[in-house]
């Protein structure tokens, strides 16, 4: 056959693409990658990927092979995380499915308690403002209330107010083991137990906690061992060390989790049953996890969770000592927040989002977060976020020294004005016919053209990312804005940011 290209040049290419990346392994991206620091891992989820690739776990007649690495990976899941011979599970494609599908059963469960069709009702999902996004966008596709309760300053909800928002209309109740914001340990035992009496099923988001959690020391109780949890998910992608993407969604009771499948005999193909919101699935991931499983065991798991813990540790107490900094509350898992001191005067303080370009430019990767107002009027404030793996404890002689030597640089330095950052938006919008978003208020629509204009006034480029490396620019300006601006509006700025990305050049 003929190629366009050659297979080896092809090759090439992307071996050049991928050189412009943030680095995957090594410890300094401290976000978004799981590294073991174990290369054998590597070559071994490469390997059983390339067994699966051709498999379709669309139907596991026909693939067996998918039917006996799920059930599987359930298993080990289920004991890992408390779970009895009552749990049944389902392997997806990840974190945010897990929590799709979590929330689809609550609510088709809560409809057909009362004999109701969906869209007849609109029930009430009750959790954390802290609750990763993922439920966010399961109320908003399914169909839900979503009511976000406020947390207190060390990012955990109090159990009582979760007890006062429970009623017949609550289809779910969410908790988290612990938080991404912030790495707070929900009370799970105390909200299980209020939800429990109310009728009212419980599901702990432990994705990213669920396998490193089981070997962290002092925690009280937060998975299926707690009575009225009736669902988890777990990410194998993050702490079980696989490749993207898959999670495992695990149910208390064989009915309930039935519910999750979408089956229909009613059209003139084959008869689709699919317990995912997928139908064709690639058998890799799946495979990857399964032997990394098999291969780590649970001392495996243990021996690399203890890495992780005391890298945490270590990172807390050096950032605890840099002044201006702190650690958001007392961090539960492999995962830290760090915010400004503001207990010191202001020209000692380290502004975290203005810290976190500083360290990038010392070769690490942190990731900011915005400032988040809650229903009580209350803000929780903006941090920066370290996501901390086993390999990161190699790497402490370096990123320490990195992290201290990036607040000198910037101490006293404050952030961007978000004055500055929102007035090229509202000169923008205020430019003429169809660019009819009012910054003040977020109305009308805020059209591409005036989108892009905005982005490149706060000095993000699209364009660099991909060919030139990684990087759009500083984050500082990008997250002030976001702050400052109607969640819309911001919404719609950051939606062109993305969409230009991928747009063909």
């Amino acid at each position: 056959m003929r190629f366009a290209t050659a297979p080896a040049d092809v090759l090439a290419r992307l071996d050049a693409l991928r050189a412009g990346d943030a680095p995957t392994h090594g410890g300094h991206v401290l976000s978004y990658v799981y590294d073991s620091g174990e290369p054998e891992l590597d070559e071994l989820a490469a390997a059983a990927i390339r067994t699966m690739q051709p498999v379709n776990g669309l139907d596991p007649t026909t693939f067996g092979s998918v039917a006996a690495l799920e059930r599987d990976l359930v298993a080990f899941t289920r004991t890992l995380l408390g779970g009895d011979d009552d749990v049944v599970g389902t392997v997806t494609s990840g974190g945010t499915e897990s929590c799709l599908l979590a929330v689809k059963t609550a609510r088709d469960a809560w409809l057909a308690a009362r004999g109701l069709e969906p869209g007849a009702a609109r029930p009430r999902l009750v959790a954390p403002v802290t609750v990763h996004a993922a439920f966010q966008k399961a109320a908003h596709y399914f169909g839900l209330a979503l009511d976000l309760l406020p947390v207190g300053d060390d990012g955990a909800v109090a159990a009582g107010t979760v007890a006062e928002r429970l009623g017949d209309d609550v289809a779910l109740v969410v908790v988290s083991a612990p938080s991404y914001p912030h790495a707070a340990l929900d009370p799970v035992v105390e909200v299980a137990a209020a939800a429990s009496a109310a009728g009212i099923p419980v599901h702990v988001d432990a994705c990213i906690g669920g396998m490193a959690l089981p070997f962290w020391p002092g925690l009280p109780a937060w998975d299926l061992r707690v009575p009225g949890v009736t669902s988890l998910s777990v990410d194998l992608h993050k702490y079980g060390y696989a490749p993207k993407g898959v999670s495992v969604l695990l149910h208390r009771g064989r009915d309930r989790q039935r519910g999750q499948y979408f089956a229909t005999t009613r059209w003139p193909g084959y008869p689709v049953v699919n317990p995912t919101l997928l139908g064709s699935r690639s058998g890799g991931p799946l495979a990857a996890a399964w032997a990394i499983t098999h291969a780590l065991g649970h001392d495996g798991f243990a021996e690399l969770a203890g890495r992780s813990y005391r890298a945490t540790a270590a990172l807390v107490e050096a950032v605890r000592a840099i002044e201006g900094l702190r650690v958001v509350g007392d961090p539960t898992g492999p995962l830290l927040a760090v915010a400004t001191d503001d207990t010191v005067a202001p020209e000692r303080r380290v502004d975290p989002h203005v810290w976190a370009d500083a360290v990038a430019g010392h070769g690490w990767v942190l990731q900011a977060q915005p400032s988040c107002a809650q229903p009580d009027g209350t803000v929780l404030p903006h941090t920066t976020h370290l996501t901390v793996t086993p390999v990161t404890e190699r790497v402490l002689d370096a990123l320490v020294p990195a992290l201290v030597a990036a607040a000198d640089d910037v101490r006293g330095t404050p952030r961007p004005d978000a004055g500055a950052v929102v007035a090229p938006l509202a000169a923008a919008l205020s430019g003429g016919a169809g660019h009819g978003a009012d910054a003040g208020t977020g109305a009308g629509p805020l059209d591409s053209a005036t989108a892009g204009a905005v982005l490149g006034g706060l000095g993000l480029d699209p364009s660099r990312i991909g060919d030139d490396g990684p990087g759009v620019g500083p984050m500082a300006p990008l997250l002030a804005a976001v702050e400052t601006l109607p969640a819309p509006v911001a919404e719609r700025l950051l939606v062109e940011l993305l969409a230009r990305l991928v747009e063909p050049r």
